[in-house]
C-alpha cells in the first residue's frame, strides 16, 4: 500500500468537550471508540453545552474503570456515575440534531452545575446555568453526513459528527515548529481531542488517505478517511488551565486553509468505521492505506 504507520497513541472522551482518558486499547464499536461521547452536558432547554462557552469543561477529567466513571474536578469531590445505571428518558439537541438520551440523575446535575457555575478564583458566575448530564439512548441511531461518507451509513453518539477522529503525530510537530518560530510554546495533541494519533506519516498526510486498515488480533479493522475536521476555539485553550490564547489559531490559519470544508481551519481527518467491530485497537498496531485521488 502507499503508506505504513502504526497507532502512537488512543484517547477517549468519556464526556463530550470534558478531558479525555489515554488508553492502551480499546474496542471499535460502530459509533467509534467504545464510550465515546456517551455522555453530554445540556443546559435547561436539553441543548450541548461545550468549552466554546464554558471553557473549564477542560478541567473535568474522567476515569473509565471496571464498573464505573470516575469524574474529578478543581475543588470538587470526585463524582461516580455506574457504567450500568441511568434515569429517566429524555430528549437532548446537539447541533442540529435532536436524540434520545437518559438524564443522569439530580446528583450529577448538581454536580455539573456546582462547578461549571463557578469561575477559577471560586466565585459564582453572574447568570449560572442549570446543567445536567445525559447519556446517549444506544437504541437510538443519529447517522454522520451522507454527503461525506458517501452514502455509508456511519452512527456516532454525541460527537460533532463523525464516528472517529485521526490525526498524526507529524500534523502536530509541524505546527509546534512554526509556534516555536514564532516565539510560542508547544502544544499538546489534546488540544486537537484525536480519537487516533498515527506514527510513521508526513504532516497531514492523514487528509490524502482513503481507507486506513488497522491490523488486529481480530483481524484488518478498517476506517474510511471522510472529512476534514475544520476547527472552533477550542484548540486554543489550554487543557491543563482552561485559560484560552489565540497563538494556535492565528498560527494554523496562516497554512491550514482547506478548501474542500469552504476554506475554514482543518486539522485531523473524521473517519466512519468500514469493518472491524468489536475489534479491539491497541497502541503499537501496524496500519496501511492508500492515497486517495479525488
Amino acid at each position: 500500500m502507499d503508506v505504513s504507520a502504526r497507532i502512537a497513541r488512543l484517547f477517549v472522551y468519556p464526556i463530550k468537550s470534558c478531558a479525555g482518558v489515554e488508553v492502551d486499547a480499546v474496542l471499535l464499536t460502530e459509533t467509534g471508540l467504545e464510550f465515546d461521547r456517551a455522555w453530554m452536558v445540556v443546559d435547561a432547554s436539553g441543548r450541548f453545552v461545550s468549552q466554546r462557552e464554558l471553557p473549564r469543561m477542560a478541567l473535568i477529567r474522567p476515569q473509565l474503570r471496571q464498573h464505573d466513571l470516575v469524574l474529578r474536578a478543581p475543588g470538587m469531590l470526585a463524582l461516580h456515575l455506574a457504567l450500568d445505571a441511568v434515569e429517566g428518558a429524555v430528549t437532548a439537541t446537539v447541533w442540529d440534531d435532536t436524540v434520545k438520551a437518559y438524564d443522569m440523575g439530580d446528583v450529577a446535575a448538581q454536580w455539573f452545575s456546582d462547578f461549571l457555575n463557578t469561575d477559577a478564583d471560586g466565585r459564582r458566575v453572574a447568570a449560572p446555568q442549570k446543567l445536567r448530564l445525559v447519556r446517549f439512548d444506544p437504541e437510538h441511531r443519529r447517522l454522520s453526513s451522507l454527503k461525506w461518507t458517501g452514502g455509508i451509513e456511519a452512527p456516532n453518539q454525541f460527537s460533532d459528527g463523525f464516528p472517529v477522529l485521526v490525526t498524526s503525530e507529524a500534523s502536530l510537530d509541524g505546527l509546534n515548529e512554526r509556534l516555536r518560530e514564532a516565539g510560542h510554546t508547544a502544544v499538546g495533541v489534546e488540544r486537537f481531542r484525536p480519537n487516533i494519533v498515527l506514527a510513521g506519516l508526513d504532516a497531514h498526510d492523514e487528509d490524502r488517505l482513503d481507507e486506513l486498515l488497522i491490523a488486529t488480533a481480530q483481524g484488518h479493522a478498517r476506517l474510511k478517511m471522510v472529512k476534514p475536521c475544520p476547527r472552533c476555539p477550542i484548540p486554543n485553550i489550554d487543557p491543563a488551565t482552561a485559560i484560552s490564547g489565540p497563538a494556535v489559531g492565528d498560527t494554523l490559519q496562516a497554512y491550514r486553509q482547506v478548501a474542500v470544508v469552504g476554506g475554514a481551519i482543518a486539522f485531523g481527518m473524521n473517519a466512519i468505521v468500514v469493518d472491524g467491530v468489536d475489534f479491539e485497537l491497541r497502541t503499537g498496531q501496524q496500519a496501511a492505506a492508500d492515497y486517495r485521488f479525488d
